[in-house]
């Protein structure tokens, strides 16, 4: 029997680790779960650990954007709710709509809310409303190449050119020069349209080695909102993410507990509810500057989990049964530090190009301190239609020394092989003495070439290969 009251049966409307994350959430809660599916992942291990599982098209990606399908089936399998993950259609307002009006729980914010946060030149405009700081820039999208030019050169470069809707750092250009700017608008807008279905655009001041701070939120539907500490988000390529890390290490606790009030104040003002992150960039300076709010779970929630042993998941569907938060503020401690990898096929070396396959040999780390987020499997074929990310490393310490540590001897373990991975690149950024120390900004990778500079790992049948070259070249001489 369900232990949250007019939740029994949750269709999870995604795939890979983040609906194995609500599987295991909703089995600890007594909730059947329903998984959907393309035919691409038939043999995805969430697919067999769900409940049921139903087959959605037509293509890989089409069937897991299709909002009317996915509602139609929830109605016709009895689900209670429907848990968007993220991504897809998870900041999709009329998905969030037509879940409403067929009387299914959308676990997440109100249509209202997801139309409003989802635009982030309204996002803006409401935190400027309550007194929180955003990074200067446009009061609106812009509309022609002659005004864009105008803002640059009075707000003087380098600049960043971003897309209204959506995340994930598709649609975002830094431009430094006017040379740039209109290649930069052309081909943003290209990226935001195929994205998100919407190519408007508007632009901000960059601000050059900062720290990307983002405060976890959780509000219920009367009202009350915590904030569960800081991600530090810092270490990215091309303005996605690589590495999170809870807490961070250059917040002091004045400024934790203002940015920590002004992530609460915008919240309220957007009559937010459910599980949501706001998004800061921190300057050299300390001051910070509110760039975005995501209106969902996230990616690197598991860092902050580690630290406040909060489920952020089962919190969510928890919020959106009606049920009340259980605990306030001031329960909310932090303990120790986590640090999040995310395992992605991808080579850092050729500018993280894409790697898909099937993986030839998988052995995940374990011991004290580690958490393993993952979908994937010995003799599982790695499809080329979606994110690459496979698997999420997340290790706990006592010590930001020790959480290093633990988190590198775990990279070390961790046996993923027939595709290219992130993992060799992220074993030598935890022994790179800058990161150790602490220092790290958005500016990271760039100032570090020399992490690109490692030795592949050899797969089984390439070190057959080598061995044999070698011997035959010896004989030759």
């Amino acid at each position: 029997m369900t232990l949250v009251p007019g939740i029994e049966k949750v269709l999870i409307a995604n795939r890979g680790e983040i609906a194995m994350r609500v599987i295991r959430a909703c089995r600890e809660l007594n909730i059947a779960t329903a998984a959907i599916y393309a035919e691409s992942d038939a043999k995805a291990i969430y697919v067999k650990k769900a409940n049921e599982a139903y087959l959605v098209g037509p293509g890989p990606v089409q069937g897991f954007l299709d909002a009317q399908q996915i509602v139609n089936l929830a109605k016709r399998i009895g689900a209670d709710a429907i848990h968007p993950g993220y991504g897809f259609l998870a900041e999709n307002a009329e998905f969030a709509h037509l879940c409403q009006q067929a009387g299914i729980t959308f676990i997440g914010p109100s249509p209202q809310t997801l139309e409003l946060l989802g635009d982030k030149i309204k996002a803006r405009a409401l935190a400027k409303k309550v007194g929180v700081p955003v990074v200067p820039g446009t009061d609106g999208p812009v509309g022609s190449l002659e005004e864009a030019l105008q803002f640059c050169r009075s707000a003087g470069y380098p600049v960043m050119v971003k897309a209204s809707a959506g995340g994930g750092g598709r649609g975002l250009r830094v431009v430094r020069s006017d040379q740039d700017l209109e290649d930069a608008m052309e081909s943003g807008a290209r990226e935001a349209h195929a994205a998100f279905g919407n190519a408007e655009l508007f632009i901000e001041k960059y601000i050059e080695r900062a720290h990307h701070i983002e405060f976890q939120l959780l509000a219920d539907t009367d009202g009350y909102v915590v904030h569960l500490g800081e991600r530090d988000c810092s270490i990215q390529r091309r303005h996605q993410k690589l590495i999170e890390i809870a807490p961070s290490l250059v917040l002091t606790p004045r400024l934790r507990a203002e940015m920590g009030e002004a992530a609460i104040a915008l919240a309220r003002a957007a009559q937010f509810h459910n599980a949501g992150t706001v998004e800061f960039l921190l300057d050299q300076d300390s001051r910070f500057y509110f760039i975005e709010m995501n209106p969902r779970i996230q990616v690197e929630h598991t860092v902050t989990e580690q630290i406040t042993a909060v489920d952020i998941v089962q919190a969510q569907i928890w919020i959106a049964a009606g049920r009340p938060l259980v605990f306030g503020q001031h329960e909310i401690t932090l303990q120790g530090y986590a640090i999040q990898c995310r395992i992605n096929a991808e080579d850092p070396q050729n500018g993280f190009r894409p790697s898909s396959g099937k993986i030839t040999a998988y052995l995940s780390p374990g011991g004290v301190g580690v958490r393993i987020d993952g979908a994937v499997y010995k003799d599982y074929t790695v499809p080329p239609f979606y994110d690459a990310l496979l698997a999420k490393l997340t290790v706990r310490g006592r010590t930001w020394d020790e959480t290093v540590r633990r988190t590198h001897r775990s990279l070390e373990e961790f046996v993923l092989r027939g595709v290219k991975t992130t993992i060799p690149f992220m074993m030598g950024i935890m022994v790179e003495p800058d990161f150790r120390a602490g220092r790290f900004d958005t500016g990271y990778l760039d100032t570090h070439p020399g992490l690109y500079e490692y030795e592949q790992i050899l797969e089984p049948e390439d070190l057959v290969v080598a061995v044999s070259a070698a011997i035959a070249s010896y004989e030759g001489l």
